[in-house]
């Protein structure tokens, strides 16, 4: 087994592919509508879906806008460098809602930034994850 995906609900599908691929770097895989179920589905990622983990992207179309509740914390990504990856997501106008630092209790660097839809990012540099 493996795990293949996570499937977040946005809002605005246009908004958030703009976000995953322009903010985050990652690339679209595949989009397809389904116009009897009303929804869209939208798979991003770093790697080919064969080889790599993926979001799934879900924009129900009379829908514009969740409630992301307590049950959901985030999702992560590692990085090389933090600083200049804060800089860069700040720079094409992306939110980082915690600055680069190290973790409450622990060593390990990290930040957070947020999508449109309000969803948490977290980025850990990699150099700095061993010493958590």
């Amino acid at each position: 087994m493996r795990l293949l995906h996570t499937m977040l609900r946005v809002g605005d599908l246009e908004r958030s592919l703009a976000f995953y691929t322009e903010v985050l770097g990652m690339r679209l895989l595949r989009r397809k509508d389904y116009p009897t179920g009303r929804f869209t589905l939208a798979f991003v990622g770093y790697g080919d879906e064969h080889d790599s983990t993926v979001l799934e992207l879900t924009h129900n179309w009379d829908t514009s806008s969740y409630e992301i509740g307590s049950g959901y914390g985030h999702m992560a990504l590692g990085v090389a460098d933090i600083q200049a990856v804060c800089g860069a997501i700040r720079a094409k106008g992306g939110k980082v809602v915690r600055e680069p630092g190290p973790m409450k209790h622990g060593s390990t660097v990290i930040a957070f930034v947020e999508d449109p839809d309000g969803y948490k990012v977290e980025l850990i540099e990699l150099s700095s994850r061993a010493a958590a």
